[in-house]
Protein backbone atom coordinates (compact mmCIF):
# COMPACT_ATOMS: atom_id res chain seq x y z
CA UNK A 1 0.00 0.00 0.00
CA UNK A 2 1.20 3.79 -0.95
CA UNK A 3 2.04 5.61 2.08
CA UNK A 4 -0.12 8.90 2.14
CA UNK A 5 1.80 11.79 0.03
CA UNK A 6 5.44 10.59 1.08
CA UNK A 7 6.11 12.91 -2.23
CA UNK A 8 4.42 16.24 -1.30
CA UNK A 9 7.14 19.09 -0.64
CA UNK A 10 6.30 22.15 -2.89
CA UNK A 11 3.89 24.74 -1.44
CA UNK A 12 1.90 26.65 -3.74
CA UNK A 13 -0.41 29.47 -3.22
CA UNK A 14 -3.14 26.79 -3.56
CA UNK A 15 -1.93 23.87 -1.54
CA UNK A 16 0.83 21.38 -1.87
CA UNK A 17 1.61 19.97 -5.19
CA UNK A 18 3.88 16.91 -5.44
CA UNK A 19 7.39 17.21 -6.82
CA UNK A 20 7.64 13.00 -7.65
CA UNK A 21 5.16 10.48 -7.85
CA UNK A 22 4.49 7.11 -6.76
CA UNK A 23 5.10 4.28 -9.77
CA UNK A 24 1.22 3.81 -11.18
CA UNK A 25 0.60 2.73 -14.74
CA UNK A 26 -2.96 2.47 -16.52
CA UNK A 27 -3.30 -0.34 -19.77
CA UNK A 28 -5.94 1.74 -20.96
CA UNK A 29 -5.76 5.67 -22.84
CA UNK A 30 -6.81 8.30 -22.57
CA UNK A 31 -6.71 6.88 -18.86
CA UNK A 32 -9.14 7.64 -15.48
CA UNK A 33 -8.43 10.68 -13.19
CA UNK A 34 -10.26 8.74 -10.15
CA UNK A 35 -7.85 5.73 -10.29
CA UNK A 36 -4.18 8.20 -10.24
CA UNK A 37 -2.50 8.64 -7.21
CA UNK A 38 -1.90 11.22 -6.25
CA UNK A 39 -5.50 12.70 -7.98
CA UNK A 40 -3.84 15.92 -10.09
CA UNK A 41 -5.06 19.07 -8.71
CA UNK A 42 -7.84 20.71 -10.73
CA UNK A 43 -9.35 23.59 -8.60
CA UNK A 44 -7.30 26.43 -7.15
CA UNK A 45 -9.43 27.50 -4.02
CA UNK A 46 -7.83 30.66 -4.22
CA UNK A 47 -8.74 32.00 -7.45
CA UNK A 48 -11.99 33.99 -7.24
CA UNK A 49 -14.25 34.27 -9.88
CA UNK A 50 -14.82 37.87 -11.36
CA UNK A 51 -17.70 37.16 -14.37
CA UNK A 52 -14.76 37.49 -17.26
CA UNK A 53 -17.26 34.66 -19.18
CA UNK A 54 -20.26 35.34 -17.24
CA UNK A 55 -23.01 34.53 -19.68
CA UNK A 56 -20.91 32.45 -22.22
CA UNK A 57 -21.53 28.64 -23.19
CA UNK A 58 -18.09 26.76 -24.04
CA UNK A 59 -17.59 22.71 -24.87
CA UNK A 60 -14.52 21.51 -23.95
CA UNK A 61 -13.29 18.26 -25.47
CA UNK A 62 -11.50 15.98 -22.91
CA UNK A 63 -13.20 17.75 -20.14
CA UNK A 64 -13.64 14.82 -17.95
CA UNK A 65 -10.23 15.05 -16.63
CA UNK A 66 -6.92 16.85 -16.14
CA UNK A 67 -6.55 20.07 -18.04
CA UNK A 68 -9.71 20.08 -19.47
CA UNK A 69 -11.46 19.58 -16.10
CA UNK A 70 -9.85 22.06 -14.63
CA UNK A 71 -10.74 24.67 -17.44
CA UNK A 72 -14.31 23.59 -16.83
CA UNK A 73 -13.94 24.55 -13.13
CA UNK A 74 -12.26 27.79 -13.78
CA UNK A 75 -14.92 29.14 -16.83
CA UNK A 76 -17.60 28.45 -14.27
CA UNK A 77 -16.24 30.03 -11.76
CA UNK A 78 -15.99 33.00 -14.54
CA UNK A 79 -19.77 32.73 -15.28
CA UNK A 80 -19.50 30.21 -17.86
CA UNK A 81 -22.26 27.21 -18.60
CA UNK A 82 -19.74 23.84 -19.90
CA UNK A 83 -19.90 20.82 -22.42
CA UNK A 84 -17.98 18.44 -22.12
CA UNK A 85 -17.17 15.82 -24.54
CA UNK A 86 -15.28 12.68 -23.43
CA UNK A 87 -15.07 9.02 -24.82
CA UNK A 88 -15.97 6.68 -22.41
CA UNK A 89 -14.77 8.38 -18.77
CA UNK A 90 -17.69 8.51 -17.50
CA UNK A 91 -16.96 8.37 -13.58
CA UNK A 92 -14.29 11.47 -13.69
CA UNK A 93 -17.09 13.34 -16.14
CA UNK A 94 -19.58 13.10 -13.53
CA UNK A 95 -16.73 14.58 -11.11
CA UNK A 96 -16.51 17.07 -13.15
CA UNK A 97 -19.87 18.15 -13.72
CA UNK A 98 -20.37 18.20 -9.77
CA UNK A 99 -17.52 20.44 -9.61
CA UNK A 100 -18.98 22.80 -12.27
CA UNK A 101 -22.13 22.65 -10.81
CA UNK A 102 -20.60 23.52 -7.13
CA UNK A 103 -19.94 26.69 -8.67
CA UNK A 104 -23.35 27.30 -9.43
CA UNK A 105 -23.06 26.48 -13.37
CA UNK A 106 -24.37 23.71 -15.47
CA UNK A 107 -22.56 21.04 -17.35
CA UNK A 108 -23.50 19.07 -20.05
CA UNK A 109 -22.10 15.74 -20.27
CA UNK A 110 -21.52 14.17 -24.07
CA UNK A 111 -19.94 10.73 -24.48
CA UNK A 112 -18.87 9.75 -27.66
CA UNK A 113 -15.45 9.54 -30.30
CA UNK A 114 -14.46 12.51 -31.43
CA UNK A 115 -12.22 10.71 -33.79
CA UNK A 116 -16.02 10.04 -35.75
CA UNK A 117 -16.92 13.31 -38.22
CA UNK A 118 -20.17 12.74 -37.13
CA UNK A 119 -20.09 12.91 -33.49
CA UNK A 120 -18.45 16.68 -33.79
CA UNK A 121 -21.63 17.52 -35.03
CA UNK A 122 -23.60 16.14 -32.62
CA UNK A 123 -22.00 17.26 -30.07
CA UNK A 124 -22.27 20.41 -30.91
CA UNK A 125 -26.24 19.80 -31.87
CA UNK A 126 -26.49 18.67 -28.32
CA UNK A 127 -24.75 22.10 -27.02
CA UNK A 128 -26.80 24.24 -29.12
CA UNK A 129 -30.30 22.67 -27.87
CA UNK A 130 -29.39 22.49 -24.08
CA UNK A 131 -28.00 26.35 -23.87
CA UNK A 132 -29.21 27.78 -27.11
CA UNK A 133 -25.89 29.20 -28.11
CA UNK A 134 -21.94 28.91 -28.34
CA UNK A 135 -19.32 31.07 -27.37
CA UNK A 136 -15.96 29.15 -26.86
CA UNK A 137 -14.54 26.13 -28.35
CA UNK A 138 -12.18 24.34 -26.29
CA UNK A 139 -10.30 21.84 -28.41
CA UNK A 140 -8.27 19.36 -25.52
CA UNK A 141 -8.50 15.90 -26.56
CA UNK A 142 -5.72 13.75 -26.77
CA UNK A 143 -3.70 10.03 -26.56
CA UNK A 144 -0.08 9.67 -26.74
CA UNK A 145 2.00 6.13 -27.31
CA UNK A 146 5.87 6.39 -26.67
CA UNK A 147 8.03 4.28 -28.52
CA UNK A 148 11.56 4.35 -28.64
CA UNK A 149 11.94 4.16 -31.77
CA UNK A 150 10.28 5.51 -35.48
CA UNK A 151 10.25 1.45 -37.04
CA UNK A 152 8.04 1.02 -33.89
CA UNK A 153 5.04 3.46 -34.80
CA UNK A 154 2.34 0.93 -36.31
CA UNK A 155 0.38 2.47 -38.93
CA UNK A 156 -2.50 1.79 -36.51
CA UNK A 157 -0.58 3.88 -34.05
CA UNK A 158 -0.02 6.65 -36.30
CA UNK A 159 -3.59 6.68 -37.67
CA UNK A 160 -5.51 6.88 -34.34
CA UNK A 161 -2.87 9.42 -33.11
CA UNK A 162 -3.72 11.35 -35.50
CA UNK A 163 -7.29 10.98 -35.53
CA UNK A 164 -7.62 11.60 -32.16
CA UNK A 165 -5.37 14.50 -31.84
CA UNK A 166 -5.67 16.91 -35.07
CA UNK A 167 -8.86 15.43 -37.10
CA UNK A 168 -11.33 16.87 -34.61
CA UNK A 169 -9.40 19.89 -34.28
CA UNK A 170 -11.32 20.06 -38.04
CA UNK A 171 -14.40 18.23 -37.25
CA UNK A 172 -15.36 20.11 -33.98
CA UNK A 173 -14.59 23.63 -35.67
CA UNK A 174 -16.51 23.40 -39.11
CA UNK A 175 -19.45 21.74 -36.82
CA UNK A 176 -19.70 24.55 -34.59
CA UNK A 177 -18.00 27.83 -36.94
CA UNK A 178 -21.72 28.72 -38.31
CA UNK A 179 -22.97 29.22 -34.44
CA UNK A 180 -20.05 31.39 -33.51
CA UNK A 181 -19.96 35.02 -33.97
CA UNK A 182 -17.44 38.46 -33.22
CA UNK A 183 -15.86 38.20 -29.70
CA UNK A 184 -16.15 34.24 -29.99
CA UNK A 185 -12.92 32.10 -29.23
CA UNK A 186 -11.24 28.93 -30.51
CA UNK A 187 -8.46 27.12 -28.21
CA UNK A 188 -6.52 24.54 -28.82
CA UNK A 189 -4.49 22.54 -26.46
CA UNK A 190 -1.21 22.04 -28.33
CA UNK A 191 2.47 20.89 -26.05
CA UNK A 192 5.94 22.35 -25.25
CA UNK A 193 6.67 18.91 -27.77
CA UNK A 194 5.68 20.71 -30.60
CA UNK A 195 8.59 23.31 -30.09
CA UNK A 196 11.48 21.24 -28.14
CA UNK A 197 10.56 17.93 -29.28
CA UNK A 198 10.43 14.59 -27.41
CA UNK A 199 12.40 11.51 -28.79
CA UNK A 200 9.72 8.90 -27.42
CA UNK A 201 6.81 10.50 -29.11
CA UNK A 202 7.42 11.74 -32.67
CA UNK A 203 3.93 10.89 -33.42
CA UNK A 204 1.97 12.83 -30.96
CA UNK A 205 5.23 15.70 -30.98
CA UNK A 206 3.94 15.98 -35.20
CA UNK A 207 0.34 16.41 -34.15
CA UNK A 208 1.07 18.88 -31.61
CA UNK A 209 2.95 20.83 -34.49
CA UNK A 210 -0.11 20.52 -36.55
CA UNK A 211 -1.83 22.19 -34.14
CA UNK A 212 0.57 25.21 -34.08
CA UNK A 213 -0.07 25.59 -37.69
CA UNK A 214 -3.72 25.04 -37.32
CA UNK A 215 -3.97 28.06 -34.96
CA UNK A 216 -1.70 30.54 -36.96
CA UNK A 217 -3.71 29.43 -40.06
CA UNK A 218 -6.88 29.37 -38.58
CA UNK A 219 -6.91 32.97 -37.13
CA UNK A 220 -5.98 34.37 -40.19
CA UNK A 221 -8.60 32.86 -41.61
CA UNK A 222 -11.39 34.03 -39.34
CA UNK A 223 -9.67 37.07 -37.99
CA UNK A 224 -12.29 39.26 -39.95
CA UNK A 225 -15.22 37.80 -38.54
CA UNK A 226 -14.13 38.80 -35.12
CA UNK A 227 -13.21 35.14 -33.94
CA UNK A 228 -10.09 35.17 -32.07
CA UNK A 229 -8.12 31.09 -32.42
CA UNK A 230 -5.37 30.83 -29.89
CA UNK A 231 -3.44 27.64 -28.30
CA UNK A 232 -1.72 26.40 -24.70
CA UNK A 233 1.28 24.76 -25.11
CA UNK A 234 1.42 22.72 -21.90
CA UNK A 235 4.39 21.35 -20.39
CA UNK A 236 4.63 18.01 -18.04
CA UNK A 237 1.42 18.13 -16.39
CA UNK A 238 -0.03 15.96 -14.16
CA UNK A 239 -3.13 13.98 -15.86
CA UNK A 240 -4.55 10.35 -16.95
CA UNK A 241 -2.69 11.02 -20.10
CA UNK A 242 0.70 10.18 -18.01
CA UNK A 243 0.04 7.25 -16.26
CA UNK A 244 -1.88 5.69 -19.34
CA UNK A 245 0.97 6.25 -21.85
CA UNK A 246 3.96 5.69 -19.63
CA UNK A 247 5.76 3.25 -17.25
CA UNK A 248 5.41 3.25 -14.14
CA UNK A 249 9.42 3.67 -13.37
CA UNK A 250 8.73 6.86 -15.98
CA UNK A 251 6.13 8.31 -13.78
CA UNK A 252 8.17 7.83 -10.80
CA UNK A 253 10.55 10.88 -11.80
CA UNK A 254 7.99 12.79 -14.47
CA UNK A 255 8.96 16.54 -14.59
CA UNK A 256 11.75 16.88 -12.55
CA UNK A 257 14.03 17.90 -15.59
CA UNK A 258 12.04 20.78 -15.80
CA UNK A 259 13.99 24.41 -14.66
CA UNK A 260 10.84 24.40 -11.57
CA UNK A 261 11.74 20.59 -11.07
CA UNK A 262 8.34 19.29 -11.08
CA UNK A 263 5.37 18.90 -13.15
CA UNK A 264 2.29 21.21 -13.53
CA UNK A 265 -0.67 20.39 -12.06
CA UNK A 266 -3.80 21.36 -14.24
CA UNK A 267 -5.17 24.02 -12.21
CA UNK A 268 -2.04 26.07 -13.23
CA UNK A 269 -3.35 26.22 -16.48
CA UNK A 270 -6.59 26.98 -15.89
CA UNK A 271 -6.12 30.90 -15.93
CA UNK A 272 -4.46 30.72 -19.23
CA UNK A 273 -7.29 29.31 -21.10
CA UNK A 274 -9.64 31.80 -19.08
CA UNK A 275 -7.46 34.87 -20.38
CA UNK A 276 -8.05 33.63 -23.80
CA UNK A 277 -11.39 33.05 -23.78
CA UNK A 278 -12.36 36.29 -22.38
CA UNK A 279 -12.12 39.76 -23.31
CA UNK A 280 -8.78 40.53 -21.54
CA UNK A 281 -7.23 38.89 -24.93
CA UNK A 282 -9.15 40.84 -27.14
CA UNK A 283 -5.59 42.30 -28.93
CA UNK A 284 -4.46 38.66 -29.17
CA UNK A 285 -4.95 35.90 -31.63
CA UNK A 286 -2.64 33.25 -33.66
CA UNK A 287 -0.63 32.70 -30.57
CA UNK A 288 0.51 30.11 -28.96
CA UNK A 289 0.77 30.71 -25.29
CA UNK A 290 3.37 28.60 -23.08
CA UNK A 291 2.58 26.85 -19.88
CA UNK A 292 6.01 24.77 -18.87
CA UNK A 293 7.74 24.95 -15.92
CA UNK A 294 10.21 27.32 -17.65
CA UNK A 295 11.52 25.05 -20.64
CA UNK A 296 12.79 27.45 -23.11
CA UNK A 297 11.28 27.28 -26.50
CA UNK A 298 11.73 28.85 -29.98
CA UNK A 299 8.43 30.25 -30.89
Amino acid sequence: MIPMYPYYGYESRCRQVPITFPPQHQNVQPGLEYLMYPVPISDNPQYKGSGKLAGKIAIITGGDSGIGRAVAIGFAKEGADIAIVYLYERVDAEATKRMVESYGRRCLMIEGDLRQPAFSAEAVRRTLECYGKLDVLILNQGVQFPQASILDISDEQLENTYRTNIFPLFYMTKAALPYLSPGSSIISTASVTAYAGAPLLVDYSSTKGAIVSFTRSLSLQLVDKGIRVNAVAPGPIWTPLIVSSYSAEYVRTFGVNTPMKRAGQPFELAPTYIYLASEDSSFVTGQVLHVNGGIMTET
